[in-house]
């Protein structure tokens, strides 16, 4: 997508997109679901999973570029499946090459199958490899604030800490760390995992997160199209709350409707 025209897009890497809600490409029934759910998410980027997705790696197979074409939507390609260094630079090398040379790319390092946690000794050495390689690279981490400054450090454009494991719905679990992280970065900081439902999107906004990126939580819904509308409300309503700012917290009540200078 090109640089938006609106106040509050979403800059990473010095372009703007409409939308903070970034979506991911797997997990659909059909290359056609996947495209009505990420339209009716409103998501200008879409993350795809070089390991599990054609984009034109084989080409007797469906290519989601079909549905989803790169001239409409900001191609964001990953890593996932990958558990060393090597292998994560080695995919995105090969998605630059498929995307004709698209520097944006989103880095994961697995540490095991069970959690999909990230491995961070693994993926700082990516990150190192890449951006000395000239990649613009989004990198899922722990929410560790001193990683995420590490990675921001090396040169990382947008860092994305896990709000729980991946898959897995259970929301935000820290919110102290992800606010630590939120307090001291220069780049966008985006929620990566963990997402379950439209009020965790929220959370993550209203926490003062700069996007969200999600797949389960939309392609894992009962509805999918519906649950992808309800995710794009949410992080444009927890945006919104975010800049509004929120009441303060007390530990009295106080009326709506204050009592002061009412006739007897």
């Amino acid at each position: 997508m090109e640089t938006s025209t609106i106040d509050d897009g979403l800059t990473i890497a010095g372009v703007t997109y409409n939308s903070r809600l970034l979506v991911g490409s797997g997990k659909y029934k059909d290359l056609e679901q996947t495209r009505a759910a990420t339209v009716a998410a409103g998501a200008d980027i879409i993350t795809v999973a070089i390991r599990r997705v054609n984009i034109g790696q084989d080409k007797n197979a469906p290519n989601l570029l079909d549905v989803l074409p790169p001239s409409q939507f900001t191609i964001l390609p990953n890593t996932a499946g990958c558990y060393t260094a090597d292998d994560a630079v080695y995919t995105l090398q090969l998605a630059r090459e498929l995307l004709d040379g698209r520097k944006l790319v989103k880095l994961e390092v697995l540490g095991d199958e069970k959690t999909l946690f990230p491995h961070m000794p693994e993926t700082l050495k990516a990150a190192e490899i890449l951006v000395r390689d000239g990649f613009d690279v989004m990198v899922y981490c722990s929410d560790d604030p001193i990683q995420a400054r590490l990675l921001e450090s090396i040169g990382c454009v947008a860092v994305m800490p896990l709000a729980s494991l991946i898959g897995s719905g259970m929301g935000i679990l820290n919110p102290w760390n992800l606010s630590l992280i939120i307090e001291q970065a220069t780049v966008p900081v985006l929620v990566d995992a963990g997402v379950g439902t439209a009020s965790d999107a929220a959370i993550a906004m209203e926490l003062g997160c700069d996007g969200v990126l999600m797949n389960t939580a939309i392609a894992g819904a009962g509805d999918p199209v519906r649950m992808a509308g309800a995710m794009k409300l949410a992080v444009q309503a927890g945006r919104q709350a975010c800049l509004a700012g929120r009441m303060p917290r007390k530990f009295a009540a106080s009326p709506s409707s204050p009592m002061a200078g009412r006739a007897a």
